[in-house]
């Protein structure tokens, strides 16, 4: 290991998955460092979907006890386990190349005014039965530094992909966005995104809405929506960022007023919107890349075209799906790097810190 950390390459693989709980994303990247500049290559990627067993258990998981979450815990680190030596073996990856795995982990709570956040994904696990080291808990210590723990992926953003555009925009379980104010890099999650979206489209059997088609049938509920833009979020300055809870106390019971299923998807498509050309017009952005699972809703892109004033950059399908994989694997190599990983002018924490926990896997 020593020997590998005085290298300016750093091959890895980056694990991700979001709240939108769409599967693991594993993304083989090589990082080349040079004086202050990073290049990286993407090798090999590939999402795993979670079997109905543990998705059903995730979808709960905010509700078990905590005896039920440390199992699930475990069941998690063993399934990214499982899914990485499959990745290894299907890709012929020489094991002993690979100087780490960086884990996001499954975020169960996030709670960062009361000084915590958790991610499952037992890392020890998943070092052992891969027998690679791992780092995870990327948000732990920004949140004890009185950070928000997020968003961690601005600094990748700017590092690997600031050719592209002025800012970046990643349409996940929720929207974040991250731009350059005043020779600091300010990021925050503006709104919900996919999470709503997928959650009133699973009472029809579908996963999500494809192309919007559903939503663009519906009618916007103006009431609801004047209600939604009133929320007290919408209305604070940043740092700040989102979590289920906070969607569960005070987004769904709104969105719960409306009958229609496609007049829900509509104004929560409209809301969503909103948000984010109010936040990049008031920013007096000019481009913005945008990223995640989200940009392939068509009539939400449209939306956001027609009510932003600037040009929407959209990257090819692998740095769309695989750019949050990507940069937890850039977040783990800093690590190893003893370099900052998590901006303070992000998250509000009181300094940047290189964030994350080492498991080593004693192969």
């Amino acid at each position: 290991m020593s020997e590998q950390l005085n290298k300016n390459k750093i091959e890895i693989i980056g694990l991700m998955s979001g709240t939108s709980l769409d599967g693991l994303d594993i993304a083989h990247v090589t990082f080349n460092f040079k004086d202050d500049e990073v290049d990286f290559e993407l090798i090999n990627y590939q999402t795993v979907p979670y079997s109905s067993m543990v998705l059903s258990q995730l979808q709960i998981a905010t509700s078990l006890s905590v005896p039920e979450i440390l199992i699930l815990d475990k069941q998690i680190g063993s399934f990214y386990a499982n899914c990485v030596n499959n990745f290894i073996k299907h890709y012929k990856i020489n094991k002993s190349n690979i100087t780490a795995i960086a884990s996001h982990g499954q975020t169960i709570f996030h709670q960062p005014q009361n000084g915590f956040t958790y991610q499952i994904g037992c890392g020890s696990s998943l070092a052992l039965k891969t027998e690679i080291d791992v780092i995870n808990n990327f948000r732990e210590l920004d949140v004890v530094a009185g950070g928000q723990g997020a968003p961690l992926v601005p600094i990748g953003d700017f590092c690997l992909f600031n050719k592209h555009a002025t800012s970046f925009l990643n349409i996940g379980g929720f929207v974040n966005v991250s731009y350059e104010k005043n020779h600091d890099i300010i990021a925050y999650d503006i709104c919900p995104g996919n999470l709503p979206l997928n959650e009133i489209v699973k009472s029809l059997g579908i996963n999500y809405d494809n192309n919007g088609g559903i939503a663009r049938k519906g009618k916007i509920n103006f009431s609801i929506l004047e209600q939604l833009q009133k929320l007290e979020y919408f209305h604070i300055s940043p740092p700040k960022s989102l979590g289920i809870e906070w969607l569960e106390h005070n987004y769904h019971p709104l969105i719960k007023k409306i009958n229609l299923i496609e007049d829900k998807l509509r104004t929560i498509i409209e809301h969503i919107a909103i948000e984010i050309s109010k936040t990049l017009n008031e920013e007096k952005i000019d481009s913005v890349f945008v990223t995640g699972g989200g940009v392939k809703n068509k009539f939400l892109i449209e939306r956001i075209g027609h009510l932003f004033n600037g040009e929407l950059i959209i990257p090819n399908e692998e740095i769309i799906d695989y750019k949050e994989a990507i940069i937890f694997g850039f977040l783990g190599a800093c690590y190893l790097r003893n370099k900052t990983n998590t901006l303070k002018s992000v998250t509000g924490a009181v300094k940047d810190v290189c964030s994350g926990v080492f498991y080593k896997s004693n192969k």
